[in-house]
């Protein structure tokens, strides 16, 4: 119960706003696409044309250390 709510419901500030399913199944694309319809068909009921947030390319809960490579090629 726990993880379906988590993974299929609750919408991360870290992702966009958007659930973890959306991220994995690409579904974000369409989040866009319903935001310019609702624009075109009542652009009266925004101040400006709405974009969805971006989507970083990682997401990290514990980002691991950035460590230089400590082996060198001779």
């Amino acid at each position: 119960m726990f993880f379906d709510h988590y993974n299929n419901e609750h919408r991360h500030s870290g992702i966009g706003l958007h659930t973890p399913a959306d991220v994995h199944f690409g579904r974000v694309a369409h989040r866009q696409v319903v935001l310019d319809a609702a624009y075109a068909f009542h652009p009266e009921r925004f101040r400006n044309r709405p974009s969805a947030p971006r989507i970083p390319e990682a997401a990290w809960i514990n980002r691991p250390e950035e460590t230089p490579l400590a082996i060198e090629l001779v």
